[in-house]
């Protein structure tokens, strides 16, 4: 049987996240991933890296985000170094806009409710459609305001991905491609994992990273993992010359210069299907915020999931039964990877930042259903 220090299941953005970031502390580590079958949402996200509005009334996420923000730039900088795969972190603040009065003023209060509930610096600044143009000429006349943060930023996931993977065996990690778990046993103090092929590994710690899977895979060491699909879909127009320096909530211009549009959620099941009917509500909003996109033509689209707590939350969280036994899960795993690198790994190996990572635990959805009833 294979034996190793760590076993991450999952190797999406997450999972090759917190592997990277134990093998930087010389831990043993073994990652199997499901492959291209599962639903990865690592390849099918909008790619930002974003604070401006979260954590509304959870402020540990917010703090959380802010950190990981930070972080970020010393992350691009060493998978570049290392991997010589730049995953293009640019950070020059992010825009959401809005067309009409009733949007802007609730993003008003959340933002004042956000800003107040951290003790960290949290800038932000509403603008007319005046200043805006100062920042973006090209915004069209339906947008009366803007709401922009100097926090925000946006990467390209599918440089990232496999920085993160490079990165990860370069230091030693076993990658293991298409290796799709089974189940999960613990015999005197050890996890065997065994995959669909029946394979077997052992490992003194599990780490559970894969996503929708982890509602599954928890149930087998004892961890109430409540994630459910959320899904969002993308549309990805032709090359063009640059004109959107910054990133927005609904469109983007990628370091390949493409336009990237999308603001959907939908809940749909497990359909990763997209559909003609929302994709031209939602070119109809990007063409609100900028009118030239009407002649831009589409190139691909698709469908991905999101992985969705009750709260919307990350959720991190130790075994009781099953001591060993972790689940790392996230629907921002782009926005929270700097913390996945350089702050969980200290957790699961040593137990500090415990306080921190706390308020993440699924203990509060127990909290959350006593109150509602």
């Amino acid at each position: 049987m294979y034996n190793t220090d760590i076993i991450v299941i999952g190797g999406g953005i997450v999972g090759s996240s917190v592997a990277y970031g134990l093998a930087r502390q010389h831990a043993k580590v073994l990652m199997l991933d499901e492959g291209d079958v599962a639903f990865r949402a690592s390849r099918g996200n909008f790619g930002l890296v974003w604070v401006q509005g979260k954590g509304h009334g959870f402020s540990p996420y917010t703090r959380w985000t802010l950190q990981s923000a930070r972080h970020w730039p010393a992350l691009a900088s060493e998978l570049t170094e290392r991997t010589g795969i730049d995953p293009y972190l640019q950070q020059p603040g992010g825009f959401v806009f809005f067309t009409n009065q009733a949007d802007l003023d609730e993003r008003q209060q959340l933002m004042r409710n956000v800003q107040a509930s951290v003790e960290e610096k949290y800038d932000y600044t509403f603008m007319s459609p005046a200043e805006v143009r100062k920042y973006i000429p090209a915004i069209g006349p339906k947008v009366i305001g803007a709401c922009y943060t100097p926090m925000d930023g946006h990467a390209n996931p599918l440089k990232l991905l496999p920085a993160l993977q490079q990165g990860a065996r370069q230091l030693g990690v076993d990658y293991r491609y298409n290796n799709p778990v089974e189940h999960i046993d613990y015999e005197s103090g050890s996890f065997i994992v065994t995959t669909r092929a029946g394979e077997k590994y052992a490992g003194k710690k599990v780490v559970l990273c894969a996503g929708l899977g982890n509602k599954r895979l928890g149930s087998l060491v004892g961890l109430h993992v409540p994630v459910e699909p959320n899904q969002g879909q993308v549309m990805i127009g032709e090359r063009c010359a640059p004109f959107l320096s910054y990133p927005t909530m609904h469109v983007r211009q990628t370091n390949e210069g493409t336009i990237q549009i999308g603001d959907s959620l939908e809940d749909v099941g497990y359909d990763d299907t997209t559909r003609l009917s929302l994709q031209q509500g939602i070119a109809r909003r990007a063409i609100d915020y900028f009118p030239a996109l009407a002649d831009m033509r589409i190139i691909r689209c698709w469908a991905a999931l999101r992985i969705m707590s009750p709260d919307g939350m990350p959720i991190y969280q130790e075994s009781s039964q099953m001591p060993g036994a972790y689940v790392v899960t996230c629907h921002s795993g782009i926005t929270l990877a700097a913390n996945h690198v350089f702050t969980i790994p200290d957790w699961i190996l040593r137990g500090t930042s415990a306080q921190t990572i706390a308020p993440f635990s699924s203990q509060r959805f127990d909290t959350l259903t006593r109150a509602q009833s």
